[in-house]
């Protein structure tokens, strides 16, 4: 399809067009409703006109792009606008007039494609360089496609207090982070990532907003559930009285992104946690949205919830994938022996990782202990691959231990190689969290700058969370306000040549370009392959056109011995397994080989063997 239009059309905000500023608010119950401009220090006071529904708007005949303004609202403070696309001085000051359609597009050749179960490549901008700007991001995407990355998708961007955030605290739902860059700067980065073949997809919150500079129940009571809370602070008002407005400022906000920044997908987050009881869910009519547009969506929901997905016979809300953890908490169950918290729900044993690999979810339909028992899940065989998206680290799973450890921090660098090539060449979409791809030595930490009050409390809940965990000869829990813990979650690119560190990244570089290459078309349909298991021994046997692909794998120490083989896994007649890629192989930093002759795999390790005609090829042969 052809691009969209360069604007979405809100129902408020600032519009700028040919005829100056057009303003809008909803601000249900007010006297009256006026606007502050702003420009070369000088301001003047707008009235707005009643329209009727609690809508309130004017044009300023006079006014342009680059015009700051905030609204007020009877007799109260001057706030800034719930739509505003730019706040340059901070959540709580001036938003600024931005016409989205000044910016010149480059990458003309850009068409949105529909998910497909690409390989993604979650960042956040702030710790991605040292700079923490879009611009700086803008530098790496040739290094990301050179990776094998197919999509980047960025943790949400909407503007929060202070000048770091992971973006979970965002409250300006239309505004990117000033602390990344402006507006146009957020475009150019979507643009040259277009220009290198590169998806980008966007993290929107819409199951609560952060706890300072959340201006909205100022606009009007009606945008929240007073009688609905989420773990994080209120929800939105999506089912009550006056729910349409909050509804449809929810619905701007998705075309929005997608619209004036040319996003080619959204990744929801925590979806179980956005209450809605309307005969139609906000989700429905989000995903309708995005797919309206050309785009897709993918879901975070701990529930396992099948309805949430697009369910072959036409029925549940659409959304094309959603996060599955349970892989994830599997792989470190069996690396790690964890057993704490939600983990305590897992063995990770070869056992029930082959169901998990059979299935996508663990889960479905059986007793949660985290959840007193309750069943948890749906079953999910009918779904196709293609809904289930895999990782071993993301940024939860890593920033929320006390010390932002990543994977490789916590195992040796044999069982992180072993995992890295499971995941990459398992037959779901896969996601790496940045700097996974080298092993990046710099964990991601908690961070946030909120000052006053806040900040101290959020610092004293972070010790009082993880005291437990500050033991003698142990550093302190980093102080999620100081910046200093900001600095510390910084990659360092330079580390990528180096070692270990590059050795990592030849095998991540290996095990993609097999995934393009081989895995590309048929991976993602579940009738060419199956999930085998041979004692403490996964195998995943690939039906290809070339004779076929086998992933072999353990976590454990075992030796599968070559007699061993069970006929399921034995290649066709005339044919015999290749060695293609060997996770401890000494070009990715082990001590090749993982495997003889006499016997197939010593663990902890994982193989990707190629099913070759007897005699053909100079690959090391089983």
């Amino acid at each position: 399809m052809a691009p969209e239009p360069a604007t979405t059309e809100l129902e408020v905000g600032a519009t700028v067009t040919s005829a100056g500023v057009l303003y809008r608010v909803w601000s249900p119950g007010q006297p009256k409703a006026d606007v502050v401009v702003e420009r070369n220090g000088e301001s003047r006071r707008l009235p707005l006109r009643p329209e009727g529904g609690g809508y309130w708007s004017a044009v300023d005949e006079d006014g342009r792009a680059g015009d700051l303004y905030r609204f007020k609202l009877g007799d109260g403070p001057l706030r800034p606008d719930v739509a505003s696309r730019f706040q340059p001085e901070g959540v709580h000051g001036p938003s600024e007039c931005i016409d989205p359609r000044a910016y010149r597009w480059r990458c003309q050749g850009w068409r949105r494609p529909r998910w497909a179960g690409q390989t993604l490549y979650e960042i956040h901008v702030g710790t991605l360089t040292a700079e923490g700007t879009f611009a700086a991001a803008a530098r790496h995407l040739r290094e990301l496609r050179e990776l094998g990355i197919e999509a980047i998708e960025f943790m949400p961007l909407a503007d929060f207090a202070g000048d770091r955030n992971w973006g979970y605290d965002g409250v300006c739902l239309f505004a990117p982070a000033r602390c990344y860059g402006r507006p146009d700067d957020l475009r150019s980065l979507v643009d040259e990532a277009h220009g290198e073949g590169l998806l980008v997809v966007l993290d929107l919150v819409y199951n609560h907003l952060g706890p300072q500079g959340n201006y909205l129940g100022d606009y009007s009571p009606d945008y929240f559930r007073s009688d609905r809370e989420t773990p994080w602070g209120r929800a939105f008002n999506l089912d009550g009285p006056h729910s349409a407005p909050v509804r449809a400022l929810l619905l701007a906000n998705a075309g929005y992104w997608l619209d004036e920044f040319r996003f080619d997908g959204i990744r929801l987050d925590a979806t179980h946690a956005i209450p809605d009881a309307s005969d139609r869910h906000i989700l429905q009519d989000l995903t309708a949205a995005v797919h309206a547009r050309g785009g897709f969506v993918i879901a975070e929901d701990e529930r396992n919830f099948d309805g949430l997905l697009r369910r072959p016979d036409g029925s549940g809300y659409g959304i094309d994938a959603a996060w599955a953890d349970d892989f994830h908490h599997q792989v470190r169950v069996a690396l790690t022996g964890t057993q704490h918290a939600y983990f305590a729900n897992y063995t990770g044993s070869a056992a029930d990782l082959a169901d998990t690999l059979s299935h996508g979810w663990s889960y479905r339909g059986q007793a949660f202990r985290s959840w007193d028992n309750r069943a948890r899940g749906t079953p999910s065989d009918h779904l196709p691959a293609r809904a289930f998206v895999y990782c071993i680290e993301n940024h939860d799973q890593v920033g929320n231990r006390a010390f932002g450890e990543r994977l490789e921090h916590l195992v040796s660098g044999q069982k992180f190689r072993a995992a890295s090539l499971f995941l990459c060449l398992c037959p779901y979409p896969v996601m790496l969290f940045m700097g996974q791809e080298w092993a990046a030595s710099t964990p991601f930490l908690f961070f946030c700058d909120h000052g006053g009050d806040l900040g101290e409390r959020i610092s004293e809940g972070r010790q009082r969370e993880f005291g437990h965990e500050s033991l003698p000869g142990l550093p302190p829990i980093p102080d999620p306000e100081a910046a200093e813990t900001f600095r510390r979650s910084k990659l360092r690119w330079d580390e990528r040549g180096q070692g270990g560190h590059g050795a990592t990244l030849a095998l991540y570089r290996a095990c993609l370009r097999e995934r393009q290459e081989v895995l590309r078309v048929n991976a993602l349909h579940r009738k060419h392959w199956s999930v085998i298991r041979v004692g403490t021994f996964l195998a995943l046997r690939y039906l290809v056109e070339d004779g076929g692909r086998m992933l072999l794998a353990t976590f454990g120490t075992d030796l599968l011995a070559a007699t061993e083989l069970p006929a399921l896994l034995q290649p066709d007649a005339g044919f015999v397994w290749s060695v293609v890629l060997d996770s401890d192989a000494e070009a990715f930093g082990g001590q090749a080989p993982g495997w003889t002759t006499d016997w197939v795999l010593r663990g902890p390790g994982a193989l990707w063997l190629a099913a070759r005609k007897k005699g053909d090829g100079d690959a090391p042969q089983l």
